[in-house]
């Protein structure tokens, strides 16, 4: 079924609808898609936030606990203070954010094992479609992980490298071998504080048996490990994702693409590719150039095939080879509405489970290729990386055979796509600045750059879409601080023009002449959101740099718009990794204001570092700058 309630949508005036229009997205163009989803009854994301208000108090501030058969229960003071097996508002707040935790935590390393299976696999000879795009990175991470290279070739270095790095996931050395690029004050910060992350698996496993009944009581202990299993994510799986992502498809360099749903183009066969494991999507490009794919798409009368990314998926084919991205979180039903797409590719996370339904109102298809992510409503491929071609080019057929299948009535393409440089990657940045980081610990000292803030997570519809990353994007860069991005918060600043040299017109009298010169903008894209991994590496190159620990250093990190268990992993490894982050959207916390007091305030006599949580982006631009500023002074600069 398509269409919304009749009796809802008849309510839907021309006036409400374009007040609802602005609402709802800050994407100019994504306000067109949105219109016409409300005019035809097409339900989205905001129809189903619109359908669950007024939201469950003990849910949204974590007082509710399903655990286990003895509930469900709920504080609800005065008179109850505790669920069945005894626990109050405070470890049922904590074990349902170490839960969120752990989630996310585990989402995004085990995206990192199946990367790092993959290089194994070439090493071992049982995989064969893919190559070894950066040599030189696989040796430097040899040498890294303790490997002598001496006389091996490329095939036994990646087995022994993924060996080694499969290894971390379950290890007994209670160590990660890319945390040790911490600087070594951050790294006392962590022993001292007993959080140093010891094997990924391990510390999810752990956290995951803290929050059964009847093992964690204390809150404070809790969290305290949700922030090891973090860290065992940032330095560990995420990490070990981006690390081998660029072996496998090629470190990041700058490079021009296009974003926003304009890329998708009436006169050819349109696929998007969405989720986040760029495996899928590698062998996807390769089948797309297949002459018996090209020879099938003269036969249907297209033009040619038009790939374009969606969320992280997107980001990794737009930031290493130039594919157009469609959008972010939120883009993701609306890029159906064009008429055009004649297939969505998706892999896996932040997908909606909805999306067959929305396919259902034209010809898409929604294919799923991860037995971890079956969809209802869609077509099934099974992808594994030992016959990924073959499996790959059998999706583009597909979708070449849908494209006559196409309403041309119904195609709506009534935007252009805005122009975007990607590819920030820290070798990119090192590079551009003659390979040393000094040049940019000059400006920073001189002032002209005040600091850097990382604008990382995706969208949630609490928060106008785009309207956070976008607003306290712009303000930051006024006040002459650069932003490095990744994720649907990078595409979000695309959209909106920031990611052009162009638009270091928009920053401050400091910060414009340094992108001037350079000519790059004054928002550095740095990948996906596993790539928040890239912040920490560069935030601890500069702190060795300097002989400091991250938490000295003139740091931010903000999350506008987060929604995801992922979010909150990302979030608490930035701040055990000593930097301050703000928040858009308030956690489900409330309900325990000791854990709202440790996670804010307590934090500090620990990690150096706290969340903070501000709606409002100008708002959140002023705890930025401020804590910028307030680490400059101790810096002495």
């Amino acid at each position: 079924m398509c269409e919304l309630d009749r009796v809802r949508l008849a309510l839907m005036n021309p006036a409400l609808i374009e007040q609802k229009k602005e609402e709802r997205t800050f994407d100019e163009a994504a306000k067109p898609f949105v219109e016409l989803t409300m005019r035809e009854g097409i339900e989205t994301v905001w129809d189903r936030f619109e359908m669950q208000q007024p939201p469950c108090r003990h849910c949204e501030s974590g007082l509710s606990c399903s655990r286990c058969a003895m509930g469900p229960c709920r504080i609800i003071p005065p008179n109850r203070v505790r669920g069945v097996c005894g626990a109050d508002a405070d470890l049922i707040v904590s074990r349902n954010l170490l839960d969120t935790l752990a989630t996310g935590a585990a989402a995004h390393s085990d995206h990192g094992r199946e990367i790092v299976e993959t290089l194994y696999g070439i090493g071992m000879g049982t995989v064969t479609d893919y190559v070894i795009a950066d040599p030189g990175k696989m040796r430097r991470l040899a040498e890294e992980y303790g490997l002598s290279t001496a006389g091996m070739d490329d095939t036994r270095i990646a087995a022994e490298l993924g060996r080694a790095m499969l290894e971390e996931y379950g290890s007994i050395k209670d160590s990660l071998q890319i945390a040790m690029r911490a600087p070594e004050a951050t790294l006392e910060v962590w022993e001292k504080a007993g959080i140093a992350p010891r094997g990924i698996d391990r510390d999810v496993v752990d956290a995951m048996h803290r929050v059964h009944m009847g093992v964690g009581a204390d809150y404070g202990n809790i969290l305290t490990h949700g922030l090891r299993a973090s860290l065992s994510d940032g330095w560990g799986g995420s990490s070990i994702a981006t690390e081998i992502s660029d072996v496998l498809f090629g470190t990041p360099e700058p490079n021009e693409s296009l974003v926003n749903l304009g890329v998708v183009r009436e006169s050819h066969v349109n696929i998007s590719l969405h989720g986040h494991n760029p495996l899928l999507s590698e062998m996807v490009v390769k089948a797309s150039k297949d002459p018996e794919i090209l020879a099938l798409v003269k036969k249907v009368g297209a033009a040619g095939i038009n790939l374009v990314g969606l969320c992280c998926t997107g980001n990794e084919l737009l930031m290493r080879k130039g594919i157009p991205n469609a959008g972010n979180h939120f883009n993701q039903e609306l890029v159906i509405t064009t008429g055009a797409l004649e297939a969505m590719v998706v892999d896996y996370q932040c997908i909606f489970p909805s999306l067959p339904r929305t396919a259902s109102c034209y010809h898409t298809h929604v294919i799923t290729t991860s037995p971890k992510s079956k969809i209802p409503g869609s077509y099934y491929f099974e992808f594994e990386p030992e016959d990924a071609y073959a499996t790959a080019k059998a999706i583009v057929k597909m979708a070449v055979e849908n494209f006559t299948n196409r309403n041309p009535a119904r195609v709506f393409i009534p935007v252009e796509p805005v122009r975007v440089t990607t590819g920030f990657s820290v070798e990119a940045i090192t590079g551009a600045l003659g390979g040393t980081l000094k040049p940019l610990i000059d400006q920073i000292a001189s002032g002209n750059i005040r600091g850097a803030a990382g604008i990382v997570g995706c969208n949630n519809p609490k928060v106008k879409h785009d309207y956070g990353h976008v607003t306290l994007t712009k303000e930051l860069i006024k006040r002459d601080i650069l932003c490095v991005e990744t994720g649907c918060a990078a595409i979000a600043s695309g959209k909106a023009g920031l990611l052009q040299p162009e638009a270091a017109s928009l920053a401050g009298p400091g910060l414009r002449p340094v992108c001037e010169s350079l000519g790059i903008p004054p928002v550095l894209h740095m990948g996906s959101c596993v790539d928040c991994s890239r912040i920490l590496h560069l935030a601890a190159a500069l702190g060795n740099a300097l002989n400091v620990g991250i938490h000295r250093l003139p740091l931010a990190g903000a999350a506008p718009e987060w929604y995801s268990q992922k979010a909150v992993s990302i979030g608490a490894y930035f701040v055990a990794s000593g930097v301050y982050t703000v928040l858009g959207v308030m956690p489900k916390i409330t309900g325990s204001p000791p854990v709202v007091s440790l996670l804010t305030e307590g934090l500090k006599g620990m990690v150096h570092a706290s969340f903070a949580v501000e709606p409002d982006p100008l708002k959140a631009a002023d705890l930025i700058s401020d804590h910028i500023e307030r680490k400059r002074t101790e810096l002495g600069i």
